[in-house]
């Protein structure tokens, strides 16, 4: 884009540095056929694929056209005539494409669409300077007081003050906002008036990308600030004591100063399950190894825990857990420090950090366990703290395709409740004679429903064959009885013919 603008000057040197430029690029054809396409939903990387298949497209053709040598023209009509560039204008669709792909791409969309467009008010700029100084040259250099003074004066006469000039009345023009020398012809005013109209679209789509843009980048502020709004409203409405607004108010600061008020779920939403196993495996898969009866599980239970684990927030002085409250979740702290206390709240025996977890053991029902599923000690905020939360029903849900899994958890349990003396041994001996002596009736029952199932079956065997047997004596009883009646016919006949016999020789 920028190439066609310097045809603006007269001086021809800087043309001759484009051109060298242009046939200088490393493979110009050879980068447009090797751009990559996608086959099914995969890109295509096979050199001979990539080459039929640009060569077919209408942008090839475009930038063939674009790179030819039309520079060569120079050298018959000289320098001056930058209409021999023109056809590099055909390599625009590529810089859309460049837009597009970036913009999609990169971290910071919003500063990208502020410089894009920018860069576009430059060069629409740029090429109405280059207009104006065409229009000054056909006009006449110093004809009128519009048109650019005449370049036989030295003070207007070298190629920066050209340029710097008619950069400076399209700039004037098409913003709108100063003064420049009124037309004089006919043509002169019907390209102020384009100027004009440019000039008003050019403010209308800056004002519109310019506050669209503002509103996308303050759209997370503005819904985090409805939530506090909402949140203050309804505290005042229930008349909630000052302290606790106050401690509201602090958690909703740290939650934005943190950038922690974007909810992952919804986030996440529109993603297939797949791709949110991936993403959910990169950040939590790590977190998760670290608990104890977790390392050197099935890989598929991992997922499908990474995909249960919840975040949360605790403020300072918060209880995530008391002494004896029944366990119901376990906890991975991500960020911060907690303290296990004693009773009066104040006295600290351990402090956890990043990295520790705790309640594994209450959520598995380990059957001796002195404790029960309860809590052992409680356990406090120290400052505010971000935990990893996984609650008993999302590990059980998951354990029941894991039955294996489940075994090898519950044996990792025990242990570790062994070594810390939490185990009662003499129940888990009665438990386990319980679990044999349920194993033994529920191998009596299946052994007695397939039983059953065989009995079943065999009486049903017996139906069908006393029915076809039945059929088969009704079907010999009709045959026996058609042919009795056949031999008591014949005899009938035969006593009939002997007594007509007789009758005829008593009358002879």
């Amino acid at each position: 884009m920028v190439h066609t603008g310097r045809g603006c000057s007269k001086s021809g040197y800087r043309e001759k540095n484009y051109t060298k430029r242009d046939y200088t690029k490393r493979g110009y054809i050879k980068d447009g056929t090797l751009r990559g396409f996608l086959e099914q939903g995969l890109l295509v990387k096979d050199l001979k694929k990539l080459q039929d298949h640009c060569i077919n497209t209408l942008q090839f053709k475009l930038d063939v056209f674009a790179v030819l040598p039309t520079d060569l023209g120079y050298l018959a009509v000289g320098f001056h005539y930058p209409e021999l560039r023109f056809n590099r204008l055909l390599k625009l669709p590529r810089v859309f494409e460049f837009c597009d792909r970036t913009e999609t791409r990169t971290n910071y969309p919003n500063v990208f669409r502020i410089g894009n467009l920018l860069l576009y008010l430059l060069i629409i700029i740029h090429w109405n300077a280059c207009l104006y100084y065409a229009i000054s040259k056909s006009i006449g250099f110093g004809s009128d007081s519009w048109v650019y003074p005449n370049i036989s004066d030295p003070y207007h006469g070298y190629l920066a003050r050209e340029y710097i000039y008619c950069l400076y009345w399209s700039t004037l023009t098409l913003t709108t906002i100063g003064e420049t020398p009124a037309p004089v012809l006919d043509v002169e005013f019907l390209f102020v008036v384009f100027d004009f109209l440019v000039g008003v679209l050019i403010f209308a789509t800056i004002v519109g990308n310019v506050g669209s843009m503002i509103s996308n980048m303050n759209a997370s502020r503005a819904d985090f600030q409805a939530k506090v709004d909402a949140i203050k409203h309804y505290m005042q409405f229930r008349k909630v004591s000052k302290e606790v607004q106050t401690r509201v108010i602090k958690w909703f600061d740290y939650l934005w100063a943190n950038k922690k008020t974007v909810d992952e779920c919804e986030v996440l939403r529109g993603l297939p399950d797949k791709l949110k196993a991936e993403i959910a495996i990169n950040v939590h898969l790590d977190t998760l190894k670290k608990v104890r009866i977790f390392q050197d599980c099935e890989a598929g239970l991992l997922v499908e825990l990474v995909l249960k684990l919840t975040l949360q927030v605790f403020s300072p002085g918060d209880y995530i857990c008391r002494k004896g409250d029944i366990g119901k979740e376990m906890y991975i702290i991500k960020e911060g420090k907690l303290a296990v206390v004693a009773d009066d709240g104040v006295t600290q025996y351990v402090t956890l950090s990043a990295g520790s977890c705790f309640g594994e053991i209450s959520i598995l029902n380990i059957q001796g366990s002195k404790m029960g599923n309860r809590r052992t000690a409680n356990i406090r905020s120290i400052g505010y703290s971000d935990l990893f939360r996984l609650s008993k029903d999302n590990l059980m849900e998951a354990l029941v395709e894991f039955p294996e899994a489940k075994k090898v958890l519950e044996e990792r349990g025990k242990e570790i409740l062994l070594k810390e003396g939490l185990l009662d041994e003499g129940h888990v001996e009665v438990v386990m004679g319980v679990k044999d002596m349920e194993e033994k009736v529920e191998r009596l029952e299946s052994n007695l429903d397939s039983l059953q199932t065989r009995f079943a079956r065999l009486l049903n065997e017996y139906n069908s064959t006393q029915q076809k047997f039945k059929q088969r004596i009704t079907s010999i009883e009709k045959k026996l009885m058609q042919l009795d009646i056949e031999c008591v016919s014949d005899g009938l006949d035969s006593v009939s013919e002997t007594e007509r016999s007789k009758s005829e020789n008593d009358k002879h």
